[in-house]
């Protein structure tokens, strides 16, 4: 399977009670997908995996299997700071028919280099769907450097990473240094188009759940090698990238859906509501961009 494209990072809607609205969930990923998004990340970051219970993870994954349809591949969030957590989730979304697992480094426990190199190998080892490292140091506390990256491309069933260190000296180094079908996307939204000028093959989005036409348009450009047009669309959509992250994601991203008449709900504790200040900035950039 080729990774590239628009994979937005679904938010994870919920109704009234703090369950999943499942109902909503399905309406934005219809909603995405008719905009032209490449495949479909739940149980990320921006999905509130963190708080969601084990049955929960694993439904939204279900969930997204079936929305798509085999429309787009499911790109499912799998990930654990155990590794035996990670193989159970891992080989349920194998189960289940998602196409990619999305594995993040594990977080707080902050292994080293050689503990990360055996966390994917055993990984690898133990189940046969296609696997994607997520590197997000500013959550985890860990940062997968780019020799270990390299060695980690040599299996079989790594084939990519999710680049959201924010260093593009570091992303250079892993595409260098990876192996040739190896590939990398953006995990930051506003490192999207410099990312790919470097050899990356698109971006794990947070905007496209709002906008998912104009980020595959962008995309779509960068890989057309039409970079003006990729450039006007980098710096229209620059003041949401920016805004997006003016609070700790996904906070923002489920704001302004809410604003669009997207399925939201509330966010889950111990994230909060977004304050009057920053609100008000975002609704004024969905406004700019006709999204309101």
């Amino acid at each position: 399977m080729e990774l590239r494209g628009v994979y937005p990072a679904l938010i994870t809607p919920f109704n009234e009670n703090d369950e999943i609205d499942v109902k909503g969930f399905k309406s934005n990923i219809d909603y995405v997908i008719d905009n032209g998004v490449s495949g479909l990340v739940p149980c990320g970051t921006t999905g509130e995996s963190a708080t969601l219970s084990y049955s929960e993870h694993k439904r939204v994954i279900e969930l997204a299997v079936e929305a798509s349809g085999g429309r787009v591949p499911v790109m499912a969030g799998t990930g654990s700071n155990s590794t035996r957590e990670a193989i159970e989730l891992t080989g349920y979304a194998e189960d289940i028919g998602v196409d990619i697992a999305m594995v993040i480094t594990p977080y707080y426990n902050t292994p080293t280099q050689a503990g990360l190199i055996e966390h994917y190998r055993e990984l690898a080892n133990t189940v046969n769907i296609p696997i994607v490292i997520y590197n997000v140091p500013s959550r985890t506390g860990t940062n997968i450097k780019p020799e270990t990256v390299a060695t980690l491309s040599k299996e079989k069933n790594i084939i990519g990473i999710k680049e959201a260190s924010g260093d593009i000296n570091q992303v250079s180094e892993v595409i260098e240094k990876t192996t040739k079908n190896f590939k990398v996307l953006s995990g930051d939204d506003s490192m999207t188009l410099p990312i790919m000028s470097l050899g990356g093959k698109g971006v794990v989005s947070v905007a496209a759940n709002l906008t998912p036409k104009r980020v595959s348009m962008m995309v779509k450009a960068m890989e057309n090698n039409n970079i003006p047009k990729a450039q006007k669309l980098h710096y229209e959509l620059s003041p949401l990238f920016r805004t997006l992250f003016i609070e700790t994601n996904p906070i923002p991203v489920k704001t302004g859906a809410k604003l669009m008449g997207l399925a939201s709900g509330e966010l889950r504790s111990p994230m909060v509501n977004m304050e009057n200040g920053s609100r008000e900035k975002l609704k004024k950039v969905l406004k700019n961009l006709d999204l309101i």
